[in-house]
């Protein structure tokens, strides 16, 4: 199973990132799709998901200031962050939760904020 993420790199606060994360056509039409976050010193958490009826969760911390998307025709999620501050510094995942129970997750991408 293979998620891949893109987009990360090296920000300036302020600014906006999108991150896409890529699937296969299985794992986007079955699995339960969305983003995590690791940030320095701190354990991986949830900041947003999208729902399997396709509306969007997101994490207390991060609403206002993430916004989930999907494109069917790429098998692909989105996590667009606008008005990067320090604290969105860290690894983002893009994970599947899958009905046969097994959740699986893809190498992540570095997101880092200078000032």
């Amino acid at each position: 199973v293979q998620l891949v993420e893109s987009g990360g790199g090296a920000v300036q606060a302020g600014r906006s990132l999108k991150l896409s994360c890529e699937t296969s056509i299985y794992i986007f039409r079955a699995c339960t799709m969305g983003w995590y976050r690791q940030s320095p010193l701190k354990e991986r958490e949830a900041v947003s998901i999208l729902r399997p009826d396709g509306t969007p969760w997101y994490a207390d911390s991060v609403k206002g200031h993430f916004a989930i998307s999907q494109d069917n025709s790429k098998n692909s999620i989105y996590l667009e962050i606008v008005s990067l501050r320090n604290e969105d510094t860290g690894v983002y995942y893009c994970a599947a939760d899958c009905p046969d129970g097994m959740k699986y997750w893809g190498n992540g991408t570095l997101v880092t904020i200078s000032s």
